[in-house]
């Protein structure tokens, strides 16, 4: 029943195309564009002569000089054909669906049922309570130690991955109370970035720069904080001096570039 279906639904999406090709079609060419400008011009000229600003003489010869031109204009060919579905257009409708129902069938899984909704909100009180054990562990252990480091490092993923980037980013504040790390600097910037906070990341990465001034991250990012906050010019020169200061082969050197040319 399931191919049944799919099947289905691929002839109702293939079906507008299928009518374009077959419906007929309307011929549009130079005469229709002649005859709406002729037709423009007479309504213009009886415009003018109601208006006074024409007399019936001036717009009498006027009139039939304009449907002069109008009569002198090429016929229109005759209408077209209703459409066919020729061999070479039923091909493609064809493959298709069954190319994609091939692939389907050697990748695909379409007797796996869905996850309800029971079993969604049962892997998240999981994830929420393995995640509250955490925090628990991590307020026990010596702040200073990189074993609690490490773990709020792993919070703050574990939070940025579900979308919640206000505590993602005081788990990487309670990783970076200790001590400075670059990478999780360039980490709590990004997040502050993704919530929509350019003055808070600005600001974090102007104290961090001074500690790791060619930290590739912590330069590409502060150039998005200028970009965020509408300083255009501010984000191209902290760009251009990030790819001056890349070696030919850098792999982040393409991607900057990029940005750069996105620039307005």
């Amino acid at each position: 029943m399931i191919w049944l279906w799919m099947l289905l639904l691929a002839l109702l999406a293939l079906a507008p195309l299928g009518w374009a090709l077959w419906r007929p079609r309307a011929l549009r060419g130079r005469r229709e564009a002649d005859l709406a400008l002729y037709r423009a011009q007479l309504a213009e000229l009886d415009a003018d002569l109601a208006a006074g600003r024409l007399d019936a003489a001036g717009h009498a010869a006027a009139r039939l000089e304009v449907q002069r031109r109008l009569l002198a204009t090429p016929e229109a060919p005759s209408p077209a054909p209703p459409g066919r579905l020729t061999p070479r257009m039923l091909a493609p409708l064809l493959a298709v669906p069954v190319v994609a129902l091939g692939i389907y069938a050697a990748t695909g899984s379409p007797e796996m049922p869905s996850a309800p909704f029971s079993l969604r909100q049962e892997r998240a009180e999981r994830d929420e309570a393995l995640l509250t054990q955490l925090r628990a562990r991590l307020v026990q252990l010596p702040a200073d130690s990189d074993q609690a480091r490490q773990g709020w490092m792993l919070l703050g993923n574990a939070e940025r991955n579900r979308g919640r980037l206000e505590p993602a980013a005081e788990a990487y504040r309670q990783a970076l109370a200790t001590r400075f790390d670059a990478d999780a600097t360039a980490q709590l910037a990004q997040v502050l970035l993704e919530d929509d906070k350019p003055a808070a990341a600005a600001t974090l990465l102007s104290q961090a720069l001074p500690q790791a001034p060619q930290h590739i991250g912590l330069r590409f990012l502060s150039g998005a904080a200028e970009l965020a906050a509408g300083h255009t010019e501010r984000a191209r020169a902290v760009w251009q001096a990030l790819v001056a200061d890349s070696p030919e082969g850098a792999p982040w050197r393409a991607m900057v570039q990029r940005r750069l040319e996105s620039l307005p």
